[in-house]
């Protein structure tokens, strides 16, 4: 089981928060540092507002040296795919090849309103997502001195010469989450290394595994990766846990319910009910970005075990 810190900077972080943890992450033995990828907050004060995912991920693969860093998940309404695959493989360059792509469809309706971006219907953001899934793949993947042409119903390319190309061969790992019983193990077996489950209970988790693993046999994959996200509050004792979960406007009993939470005991226990549900990877989501002791606790007391 590989532990990975998961951030989400729009509900207030700036860049220097962020270097902060990805730091942290860094030196206590984390296999990675992820983002969100959000323009506005979900409640709360709003300030000091949101910093731009490949930006700040651009940044940090100059600031960092080891530890992997990637996205959960790249909205595919917020950009192009054209100039996203530019942006992700110049990361990947930067960082000498630690970038995992996680993409979803964007979901947040209202920061697509604030800041004037165009939020299609569930159904035609499925279908642009799965192009810009082809595009973004076939530009990474077309060999070097050849070029890309794609024609879709939403997006259409001509003699692209596909560059620049990442730092990884023949691309960077491609993570696609959501628990949706249809589309999403078809896209998944089609296009992810990884296959992600946000925020779920654990026989849901479980469930949204299976379906996703009865997709890529059908598909004719070989095996991926299996993840799952959880918000994560850990504490030396009762006193401690419950101080991280007021910081975070949370109540313990509905943490240990829904989330990695309690004792370093307890959440080794339930870190193994994930590994024996299937996954490899946990996220934790980690929501306050000043409490770096909190990071310190996770990686003496849990990380040495898993």
């Amino acid at each position: 089981m590989r532990l990975r810190i998961f951030t989400e900077p729009q509900q207030g972080a700036t860049y220097e928060d962020q270097l902060r943890v990805a730091q942290a992450a860094e030196r206590l033995g984390f296999d990675a540092f992820f983002r969100s990828d959000h323009y506005l907050n979900m409640g709360g004060d709003p300030g000091p507002g949101p910093t731009d995912s490949w930006v700040t991920l651009g940044a940090l693969a100059r600031e960092t040296e080891t530890i992997r860093l990637g996205t959960l998940v790249t909205a595919a309404t917020f950009r192009l795919p054209g100039p996203l695959a530019i942006s992700v493989a110049q990361v990947d360059q930067m960082s000498g090849g630690r970038v995992e792509f996680g993409f979803g469809t964007g979901w947040f309706d209202a920061e697509h309103k604030a800041y004037g971006i165009p939020f299609p219907p569930l159904g035609e953001r499925f279908a642009r997502f799965e192009e810009q899934l082809e595009i973004i793949t076939g530009l990474w993947t077309t060999p070097p001195g050849e070029t890309y042409s794609f024609e879709g119903a939403y997006y259409r390319l001509a003699d692209s010469p596909a560059l620049p190309k990442p730092a990884q061969s023949p691309r960077p790992p491609v993570i696609i989450g959501g628990t949706g019983a249809k589309r999403t193990p078809r896209i998944a077996a089609k296009f992810a290394d990884e296959y992600n489950v946000p925020f779920n209970v654990l026989d849901d988790t479980a469930a949204a595994f299976g379906r996703v693993r009865q997709a890529c046999e059908a598909a004719g994959r070989g095996p991926i990766v299996y993840s799952a996200a959880q918000v994560v509050c850990v504490g030396a004792d009762e006193a401690e846990l419950a101080r991280r979960a007021a910081a975070i406007g949370r109540e313990v009993p509905e943490l240990r319910n829904n989330g990695l939470a309690g004792t370093p005991q307890e959440v080794l226990d339930k870190i193994g009910a994930f590994a024996k549900a299937g996954a490899e990877r946990l996220y934790l989501q980690v929501l306050d970005l000043s409490d770096l002791d909190h990071l310190e606790l996770i990686a003496a007391e849990i990380l040495p075990h898993v």
